[in-house]
């Protein structure tokens, strides 16, 4: 790809832009949330078809105007955020728009059977039958992946792959991607983990406002140097996390349980005791189906009635029917899918960005729009929003983007409890640190902050003590003095460990492996 220039109106996104992929290589395309990424991946899988530069694939100059004209070219894209059509099945989804059959018609037989060797390259044992929908947000993550895999792609694009993956599919994926490159695929990897650019990454080429900073084999970008070719500066030291100074208990929960969406004959999570004091962060880990997110959702108000047992909030009793009365008690949950359940990705930033304080704004029922920019403003700038406009539609940013605009949403009511299910998931490292240092600011001011996270070294670094769940059970609490990774990951794989003792590896190997994020 060579002087890739692409504009949205008046906006340039992308000012002569490069990038060279090579066969049996990682590639891992670098920059933080609007630089100018998933623009320049979404050229390459023929989704924008309008820009100016030359691409060519295999020596040949291309010009691919649709994701089918790609798949042709022998390029496959797995995008952040998922291209599945809930409703639809597995096996359907594997092969949309090159279905398995003759004739016109499909042979679902076929198609199931394929799908089986698709998924079962990625250790999936799933019904390819079942709709999609029916699968937690991990395994749809897994679907698409195979779904781009079933293409046998001599490029193969992967867009944040790992962002709602646990440890043991993250290790699969590693090493499918170690085989694709013996086969001689090429790998574009974006990712804003600096583990997994240091594990995976042959070559690393850095966007900074949609221009080419610059491309250097691993080896010669060290994480500090990548940082600052990313940022524009050097980044400042990792501030030590201050010292908690707890209020009073601000949450407290007895014999609480929390039943799966759409109900079920048996509880996804229950917590015998949990007390979250004003001015604490407390850490969440598990591993995926822990029922973390299930407590989040049932705390915040998700779940309406499909919860049981003692839940207080300041001393006073109360329990949520539905999320305006969890708002209106100044309960706030920042959910896990920022698209389906975050934003409304067809009104504006300005508009997202307000949306939980919009009541407050329009006094008397009567919208005011200069109040609501200035809100949305306010709320936006210490997150750095990367924009040109507060009139753009949510779903016009990037993913990460996308992500702040979620966070700033609860900025303007200053909620009591914040409950946070992956927070920083797609954003980039500047971005997280900022974020980080956001939710530390917010807690030293008295608020109470529940935080699950998929990455443990975030956790570890923000969180005063973590609770730990296996299957909807409590399977262990640290301190942050006691809280190391391999005993929170024992605990998390439903095994008691003591705070100093080894880790069990040989009962569990995945003990051994580097942890996402």
């Amino acid at each position: 790809m060579e002087g890739i220039t692409k504009r949205f109106g008046p906006v340039t996104v992308l000012d002569r832009a490069r990038f060279e992929l090579r066969a049996g290589e990682v590639h891992v395309l670098a920059g933080e949330n609007g630089a100018g990424k998933s623009t320049l991946i979404k050229i390459l899988g023929g989704v924008h078809g309008d820009y100016d530069g030359r691409v060519a694939v295999g020596g040949r100059l291309v010009r691919l105007r649709s994701p089918q004209e790609a798949a042709a070219a022998g390029v496959a894209v797995i995008h952040q955020e998922l291209s599945l059509i809930g409703p639809m099945s597995v096996a359907d989804n594997l092969f949309l728009g090159g279905a398995r059959g003759r004739g016109g018609w499909v042979d679902e037989a076929r198609q199931r059977r394929e799908a089986r060797g698709c998924l079962a390259r990625l250790g999936l044992d799933l019904d390819p039958a079942r709709a999609v929908e029916e699968f937690p947000l991990a395994t749809r993550q897994m679907i698409e992946i195979a779904k781009a895999l079933s293409r046998d792609a001599r490029v193969l694009v992967m867009d944040e792959p790992t962002s709602a993956l646990n440890a043991p599919e993250v290790a699969r994926l590693f090493e499918l991607i170690q085989t694709l490159k013996g086969r001689g695929c090429g790998i574009v990897y974006i990712s804003h983990k600096m583990e997994e650019i240091e594990r995976l990454a042959d070559r690393i080429t850095v966007l900074r406002d949609g221009r080419w900073i610059g491309t250097a084999p691993r080896a010669e970008l060290p994480p500090a140097r990548l940082i600052e070719w990313m940022v524009g500066r050097e980044m400042e030291a990792p501030r030590e996390a201050p010292a908690m100074v707890a209020g009073a208990p601000r949450l407290r929960l007895r014999d609480f349980a929390v039943w799966p969406a759409g109900g079920g004959a048996r509880a996804a999570v229950e917590v015998p005791a949990l007390e979250v004091r004003a001015g604490e962060i407390v850490g969440l880990a598990g591993l995926q189906g822990s029922g973390a997110g299930d407590l989040l959702a049932g705390l915040g108000g998700a779940r309406g009635s499909g919860t049981r047992g003692g839940l207080w909030l300041d001393g006073a009793p109360v329990r949520f029917r539905g999320p305006r009365e969890a708002i209106a008690a100044g309960v706030a949950l920042v959910p896990n899918d920022r698209k389906a359940a975050g934003l409304v990705l067809s009104l504006s930033i300005t508009a997202n960005a307000t949306l939980a304080g919009l009541r407050a704004l329009s006094p008397g029922g009567w919208r005011r729009p200069g109040r609501e920019r200035a809100a949305a403003e306010a709320t936006t700038g210490p997150l750095r929003l990367r924009a040109a406009s507060l009139d753009l539609e949510a779903g016009a940013l990037s993913g990460g983007n996308q992500q702040k605009v979620v966070l700033a949403k609860w900025l303007q009511i200053q909620p009591r409890l914040l409950l946070l299910d992956d927070p920083t998931r797609g954003i980039d490292i500047a971005a997280k640190r900022e974020i980080h240092q956001l939710l530390e600011e917010w807690a030293a001011r008295g608020m109470a902050i529940l935080l699950g996270s998929s990455e443990l070294p975030e956790l570890l670094a923000l969180s005063h003590r973590v609770l730990v769940l296996h299957r909807g059970r409590v399977t262990g609490e640290y301190t942050r003095a006691t809280a190391r990774p391999e005993v929170i990951l024992a605990a998390a794989m439903g095994r008691e460990m003591a705070a100093g003792g080894p880790p069990p590896a040989d009962d569990h190997p995945e003990l051994g492996r580097t942890l996402p994020g």
